[in-house]
């Protein structure tokens, strides 16, 4: 008696995780996620442990819940996988004020975003 189930928009080789309400610019998020676009996800999770980046860390859950999306959800082979697409949106901005000299004030804004992880199963070419 529920509601329909919502048809899928992905591919059936793909998988995705969503992170919301980041913490961080955009623009520093997609320096984040410029690291791992089109690589492995082993390779990808390497480089965001390693990162220096404050926000690697967030970046790396959002990764590894697309990796466990893609195994338990739609029986990928996690060895196979891909990062297809990584891409950041903008979110909301608190806007904040910071007194000044001779009465005057000035804004500080803080802003938030959102990232989307895609992974993709390509086929293993090692078949000889």
């Amino acid at each position: 008696m529920g509601k329909q189930r919502r048809e899928r928009t992905l591919p059936d080789n793909e998988a995705k995780a969503v992170a919301r309400m980041l913490r961080v610019s955009p623009q520093k998020l997609n320096l984040v996620a410029q690291l791992i676009r089109g690589k492995k996800v082993a390779t990808a999770l390497a480089d965001l442990q390693f990162s220096s980046k404050r926000i690697a860390k967030d970046v790396r859950k959002c990764l590894q819940s697309a990796i466990a999306n893609a195994e338990n959800n739609h029986e990928l082979d996690i060895d196979d996988l891909i990062v297809a697409e990584a891409h950041v949106g903008k979110a909301l901005v608190i806007k904040r004020m910071h007194a000044r000299g001779r009465g005057r004030m000035s804004g500080i804004f803080k802003p938030f975003a959102n990232l989307t992880i895609i992974v993709r199963e390509v086929e293993s070419k090692a078949a000889a």
